[in-house]
C-alpha cells in the first residue's frame, strides 16, 4: 500500500481516499450519529468505526477495530484490492458485498438484520435473521433466525428454520440444524461433510493421511429428526449430520491431522498474540497460518482448486476391534 496521509474530520460527513486514520471514527455529540462514512480506497483506520452507513468503494482498506452502522455496510460490487475488518462488525439494517474481484475478508462475527455476502472469507461466525452466502468460507456458524441460502460454499455448521442450498457445498463440523426440510435440487446440489479430511496436511501441501477425505451428504438420508418439548411449547428440529458415518475416526490419528489446530487459528485471526505454523510444507518452508494464508487456503477449497479425496468407506469388523484392545 502506498503511503497514506493522516486526517483529521469535523461534523460533516466523512469520505477517506489515502488516508490513514490513526484512532477511532466514534461519534462525540449526538449531530455526529448520523454521519456517512465512505471509504474510497487505500484506507487504514486503526480504531473502532462507527456511522449511519458505512461505504466502501474499492481496497486496498483495513479496519482495525470494531465496525457499525446504524444503517448498512456496504462494499460496492465493482471493488478492488483487498478489504479487511480485523474484528466484530454489526449494522442494525444489513451488511452487504458482492465484490467478485476483491479479496474480501471478516476475521470476526458478523451481526445485522441482513447478510448477503459473495466471495467473502468470515473467520467467525454470522448471526441475522437473513443469510444470503454465494462462493463464501464461513469457519465458524451460519446462525439465521428466519432464512438461510448456501451457494457454493463452505461452512463450519448451520442453524436457520429454513435453508435452501444450491451448488456444491460442505461443512467443516459433523453436524447442521434446520427447522424445515432443506430445498434443493437433488441433481444440482451436493453436500460434503470435512470433519475428517485432513486439512493440516492440505494446507502443508502434503498427502493427506489414511482413511481421511470428505463425506458426501444424502440431505435425504443423512438426517435425524428430534422433537423438543418445554412446558408450553414442541419444536422438531432436523439434524444433518454424518456423526454414524465415522466409525472410521478410530483408525485416524487425529494430532497428526492438525484440523482443530488449523481452525482455531482461522477463527482467532489477529487476535493472536504469536503467529503459528503447522510445520514445514511442501517446499520445505514453515506452514505459517496467517490471515491471508488462511484465506487463500480455504478460498482454494472451497473454488475446487485444492482437491480434497472422498473417504474411503470400506473397513472390517476385525480393523475396528483391534483399536479397542
Amino acid at each position: 500500500m502506498k503511503e497514506l496521509n493522516e486526517i483529521q474530520f469535523d461534523h460533516e460527513n466523512i469520505i477517506l481516499n489515502s488516508n490513514r486514520v490513526q484512532g477511532s471514527i466514534l461519534p462525540k455529540s449526538v449531530g455526529e450519529l448520523d454521519r456517512d462514512i465512505k471509504i474510497q480506497k487505500d484506507t487504514i483506520i486503526e480504531g473502532a468505526v462507527y456511522g449511519h452507513k458505512i461505504e466502501i468503494e474499492s481496497g486496498d482498506v483495513i479496519v482495525k477495530g470494531a465496525a457499525f452502522a446504524q444503517l448498512e455496510i456496504y462494499i460496492n460490487s465493482g471493488a478492488k484490492g483487498t478489504v479487511k475488518f480485523e474484528k466484530s462488525i454489526g449494522a442494525i439494517e444489513s451488511i452487504v458485498s458482492h465484490a467478485r474481484d476483491c479479496k474480501v475478508m471478516f476475521l470476526s462475527d458478523i451481526n445485522a438484520k441482513e447478510v448477503r455476502l459473495t466471495n467473502a472469507f468470515v473467520g467467525g461466525s454470522i448471526f441475522a435473521d437473513e443469510i444470503t452466502l454465494v462462493n463464501c468460507v464461513v469457519i465458524g456458524g451460519a446462525f439465521a433466525n428466519k432464512e438461510l441460502t448456501l451457494s457454493s460454499s463452505i461452512a463450519g455448521t448451520f442453524n436457520a428454520p429454513t435453508v435452501t442450498m444450491e451448488g456444491n457445498n460442505a461443512l467443516l463440523l459433523p453436524s447442521a440444524f434446520s427447522l424445515e426440510p432443506i430445498n434443493y435440487n437433488p441433481a444440482t446440489t451436493t453436500l460434503y461433510n470435512l470433519a475428517l479430511a485432513d486439512l493440516g496436511a492440505l494446507y502443508r501441501g502434503a498427502a493427506p493421511a489414511a482413511n481421511s477425505g470428505k463425506i458426501r451428504m444424502n440431505i435425504d438420508t443423512d438426517e435425524v429428526k428430534s422433537t423438543l418439548v418445554s412446558e408450553d411449547r414442541q419444536m422438531s428440529v432436523r439434524n444433518y449430520t454424518v456423526v454414524g458415518k465415522i466409525l472410521a475416526a478410530d483408525m485416524i490419528d487425529w494430532e497428526k491431522m492438525q484440523n482443530h489446530f488449523l481452525l482455531t487459528a482461522a477463527s482467532l485471526g489477529t487476535q493472536l498474540l504469536s503467529v503459528y505454523d503447522l510445520g514445514l510444507d511442501a517446499n520445505g518452508e514453515k506452514a505459517v497460518l496467517s490471515p491471508e494464508k488462511i484465506y487463500d487456503f480455504f478460498m482454494a477449497l472451497m473454488l475446487g482448486k485444492i482437491t480434497v479425496p472422498e473417504i474411503d468407506g470400506t473397513f472390517s469388523i476385525e480393523s475396528i476391534s483391534e483399536n479397542f484392545r
